[in-house]
């Protein structure tokens, strides 16, 4: 079970790496939501993978889950939430400014700053 987790984390990762280094808003704003997500499932990992193991300590139990790495992952969930809407409102704000989705503002295809800006 380690070892999927690992390789699928190390796949999220990788997709998210591969998204950043593009030159495209909406790219950038998915592998940013793909690297916290990574983050989060790394997280996770860390308290243990336990099927079946209850958060809750009862009397005589002899296997637990870590609560907080769960609590830690619920919280970043929110925050993450939050900045993606916040990148997303910075992203169309700059496409309605340069016209353009990349993250430089210079149209690749013209290669130049376009004409209609504020």
């Amino acid at each position: 079970m380690e070892l999927i987790m690992a390789v699928g984390i190390g796949i999220v990762t990788a997709c998210a790496v591969y998204l950043l280094l593009r030159g495209r808003t909406f790219s950038m704003v998915l592998g940013l939501s793909m690297l916290s997500t990574a983050g989060n499932l790394f997280i996770f990992s860390m308290g243990r993978l336990r099927p079946g193991a209850s958060p809750i300590v009862a009397a005589g139990a002899e296997s637990y889950a870590d609560p907080v790495p769960q609590a830690l992952v619920l919280t970043a969930i929110v925050i993450g939430f939050g900045m993606t809407g916040f990148i997303m409102a910075l992203a169309v704000r700059m496409h309605h400014q340069t016209g353009s989705d990349h993250v430089d503002g210079l149209d690749p295809v013209l290669e130049r700053r376009p004409e209609h800006g504020p």
